[in-house]
């Protein structure tokens, strides 16, 4: 017989990863405070129901996909969280990605209760959750990520057992984010001066694509948004920012000084300030076409 599974966080990410585990023939509950997603889940053939405390009740194995880390302590830790209402045994999977010290928090607080948990943040954005094509990031005890191997090759394509830390997974996930950072922000730089210079932004991107500066996050920002003026969120600009303020504490806790990481959260900052918070990662070209008054391609 199958494991029982749960799914709190019916967002973005999280939803195409439920109906993923529902396409798996698994019996998924779930829960959401959001009225629509809890629709569409159960038009998937998901168990809803009204609480996080219900789904932690009922199940086997208990997966997270929340915005920030905030809501993930509430969601664990509070009277009615998840570790107070778990089954003994329970594999806790948190997809989101969280202060690394939170994650080792859960980690202290679940086993002491006979809890089992993994910090499991994931890249590949909204794309890779519907494709089932994300990397996930683990950190824990070696037994439980192999437990939760099929769960991982369901919901992504490439998973990491990183060390027995439940935080390097978070670790690396921020490092990659940084990166983003710095990618999406070159890009649309790139696209404005080539633009401002009489060059087409397709031409730019045929001839950079083949060249050293090609990058996965220029093919998938201009190809998938920008080229269809689509900002529509696969990846928002909010939650960027809120990814690159944990990189940088995470680097302040360090004692490493980022020379353009630590500019990054005020230069995200201003554009969320703009009015792009909501919108794809991608409008970061929207934001710097304002000041620089060119007609889009």
């Amino acid at each position: 017989m199958k494991e029982k599974l749960g799914f709190i966080g019916l967002g973005n990410m999280g939803l195409p990863m439920s109906i993923n585990l529902l396409k798996a023939n698994y019996q998924v509950y779930g829960f959401d405070t959001n009225a629509k997603a809890m629709e569409q889940f159960r038009a998937a053939g998901g168990i809803g129901v009204e609480t996080a405390k219900e789904v932690a009740q009922q199940c086997d194995v208990v997966m997270t996909s929340l915005p920030t880390p905030q809501v993930v302590e509430m969601v664990y830790q509070s009277e009615q969280g998840i570790i107070h209402h778990a089954k003994k045994g329970c594999l806790l999977i948190d997809f989101s990605t969280v202060n690394p010290e939170l994650n080792d928090s859960l980690y202290k607080e679940a086993k002491a209760l006979g809890l089992r948990y993994l910090g499991a943040p994931v890249s590949g954005g909204v794309i890779g959750a519907v494709n089932a094509t994300l990397t996930i990031m683990v950190g824990g005890d070696k037994e439980d990520y192999e437990s939760a191997a099929k769960i991982f090759g369901i919901v992504g394509k490439n998973s990491y057992h990183l060390g027995i830390s439940s935080s390097v997974g978070t670790r690396i996930k921020l490092l990659n984010n940084l990166m983003i950072g710095f990618y999406t922000e070159a890009v649309a730089e790139t696209i404005i001066l080539g633009e401002k210079m009489g060059i087409h932004a397709d031409v730019l991107y045929e001839v950079l694509s083949n060249s050293y500066g090609q990058s996965r996050i220029y093919e998938r920002n201009y190809v998938e948004y920008m080229k269809n003026d689509n900002y529509e969120p696969g990846f928002s600009t909010n939650l960027l920012l809120k990814d690159l303020k944990l990189a940088k504490e995470m680097a302040d806790e360090a004692g490493v000084s980022l020379r353009i990481g630590e500019k990054l959260v005020d230069l995200y900052s201003e554009i969320a300030q703009q009015g792009y918070g909501e919108n794809d990662m991608s409008a970061a070209y929207l934001s710097l076409k304002e000041t620089a008054k060119i007609e889009q391609f």
